[in-house]
């Protein structure tokens, strides 16, 4: 049996996080974004998408 493929989101910084709560802040760490048009790719997974939605005012999801 073959595994089926491991779904992917890719995410681009749009926002800086200067004068954000720290919370938001460590949230990009955590998606491996830091700077402005910075992009990361990262399996589709529950936690994922819940630092998403905490970030989404800072983010931009392709994918």
């Amino acid at each position: 049996m073959s595994e089926a493929p491991k779904k992917t989101v890719k995410l681009v910084q749009i926002a800086s996080a200067l004068g954000r709560k720290p919370g938001q802040k460590e949230t990009l760490i955590g998606l491996g974004l830091n700077k402005i048009r910075r992009t990361s790719e990262l399996e589709d997974t529950p936690a994922v998408r819940g630092m998403i939605r905490k970030v989404a005012h800072l983010i931009k999801v392709e994918g």
